[in-house]
């Protein structure tokens, strides 16, 4: 009987972190759209945030995202932050280093979806995300890197 609670209870736990994990997906898969790529170039801003669709919502409606920043790396790489970064408050901060391409929009008058960005390529950055689960939900900065 003992054994029977035991395996009910290991259970009930098992379903209740894999349930918290997938209520975290729709966050990481915003993050993911919204900071990751393997590769890109400065001038690529425009089309990148075009076809991810990224914006914000000011007064119910879409408007143009003042700026933006992408990790250049793969999705294993940036994930590994949360679990071999370090913690500074409710962020962590990589030890790894990272290329970044930080898009920022030209004209804030621009209405979305014409939306035009100019972007800058951000060398051996290392980054500052929030995370939850050991998912990535949410990009802070980056920090300037200093080898000692």
């Amino acid at each position: 009987m003992r054994i029977q609670v035991v395996c009910l209870l290991l259970v009930l736990l098992a379903a209740s972190v894999l349930s918290k994990d997938e209520n975290l997906r729709p966050t990481y898969d915003k993050f993911k759209n919204q900071h990751i790529i393997k590769q890109m170039n400065t001038s690529d801003c425009d089309d990148v945030m075009r076809k991810r669709e990224i914006f914000v919502r000011k007064n119910k409606r879409n408007a143009c995202k003042p700026v933006n920043t992408f990790i250049l790396a793969d999705e294993s790489k940036v994930k590994s932050v949360c679990e071999k970064g370090t913690r500074q408050g409710k962020y962590v901060k990589s030890k790894a280093v990272f290329n970044l391409i930080a898009c920022k929009l030209t004209n804030k008058k621009t209405k979305y979806p014409k939306c035009k960005y100019e972007g800058t390529k951000l060398s051996k950055k290392k980054i500052l995300i929030k995370c939850i689960n050991k998912f990535p939900v949410h990009y802070e900065g980056d920090l300037r890197y200093c080898e000692a």
